[in-house]
């Protein structure tokens, strides 16, 4: 057991009801696409790996395509809210601990806005102390979990207390109007993101996933192929197909040069968490690496039953791993996002 060292010892997830990717596209997406584009909007649903996924405002339900970006951000709120109050709920349950014993709270979210942030409006309403510290991180994309872990994890080591980390993602909010703004990236978009909250509770030591080292790296030359825009329409994504051929170029050397520090190589982790951006980022990630369809299953497994849900999807992962009846002793997770930016942490079993 690695004593001291910030771990993660609890975990907490919270969906919203799931649809099957069959009834999106036949019952929504398919009406909302120009008939020049239906094939093409076909082909890539169906390609897209995932089989279900979730959402708090369902186009089968409600469609939010002409809302403005005023009335999203009000639904945010309703909604995020009660979401991240049931996974932090459960993370501090599977902790064993009481919210009173959080000394920092740490939230992520690029879906929505709004002041006070959900880190003051869920610590109100959570009964945290006056004196919890709190951190904000927004617009960081698919990626966030991972800095956040390391933000915690920096003050569990320097502090000596337990702190939270929330993400929390609502991506049906952001549904564009497509018959009038059609684009392939869109389509792409569309047949992937997902909605999710979940927590974390970070200690210093104690059983669980030590995290032994948080590391990154930034190609600012691609700047362009990831974009999250903000328009009177929601937010609007820019996916560019160029993605996962920049991961190609930086992803080996960053996981390689993460394990030597700690004297591993990529056969000694026996736990993958990759973060589904979609089939072809998973093919790369697998081919660059030398993995095994072992080694990818939970990360494939996720995309099939969750979607992408930006910045919670590498946790429901590592959830999935820890709750194998043989966990894993040694986890890298990996998640991309704007910049282009490539995250990965090393987590090592207590």
């Amino acid at each position: 057991m690695v004593t001291g060292t910030a771990t993660v010892a609890g975990i907490g997830l919270a969906l919203p009801p799931a649809a099957k990717q069959t009834d999106l596209w036949e019952s929504y997406f398919r009406e909302h696409l120009p008939p020049s584009a239906r094939s093409l909007g076909e082909r890539i649903f169906t390609h897209s790996g995932v089989d279900t996924r979730q959402a708090c405002v369902s186009p089968l339900l409600e469609d939010v395509s002409d809302w403005s970006t005023a009335k999203r951000m009000q639904r945010y709120l309703i909604e995020a809210l009660p979401l991240g109050k049931e996974a932090v709920s459960r993370a501090l349950t599977d902790a064993n601990l009481s919210i009173n014993d959080i000394g920092m709270f740490a939230v992520c979210s690029c879906t929505g806005y709004v002041t006070p942030g959900l880190d003051i409006l869920l610590s109100r309403d959570l009964g945290m102390a006056p004196g919890t510290q709190r951190l904000f991180i927004g617009h960081m994309g698919c990626y966030a979990a991972l800095p956040g872990l390391g933000a915690v994890g920096d003050y569990v080591t320097a502090r000596g207390r337990p702190a939270l980390l929330l993400c929390a993602e609502l991506t049906s909010l952001h549904i564009q109007p497509t018959a009038t703004r059609f684009d392939t990236q869109q389509i792409v978009a569309h047949a992937l993101f997902s909605d999710a909250a979940a927590a974390v509770v970070v200690m210093p030591g104690g059983p669980g996933y030590a995290l032994a080292e948080v590391v990154s790296v930034t190609d600012t030359t691609t700047a362009d192929h990831m974009t999250w825009d903000v328009t009177d329409l929601g937010f609007r994504m820019g996916l560019s197909p160029k993605v996962p051929n920049v991961l190609s170029q930086h992803v080996r050397e960053l996981v390689d040069g993460m394990l030597a520090r700690h004297g591993l190589s990529r056969g000694e982790v026996d736990g993958w968490a990759v973060h589904p951006g979609g089939p072809r980022i998973l093919n790369v990630v697998e081919r660059e690496l030398a993995l095994s369809a072992e080694d990818m299953a939970a990360s494939r497994e996720t995309l099939a039953e969750n979607g992408n849900c930006s910045s919670p999807t590498v946790l429901l992962i590592l959830e999935r791993l820890r709750r194998r009846a043989h966990p894993p002793e040694r986890i890298v997770t990996l998640a991309f996002g704007p910049g282009l930016t490539l995250y990965a942490t090393l987590m090592v079993r207590n």
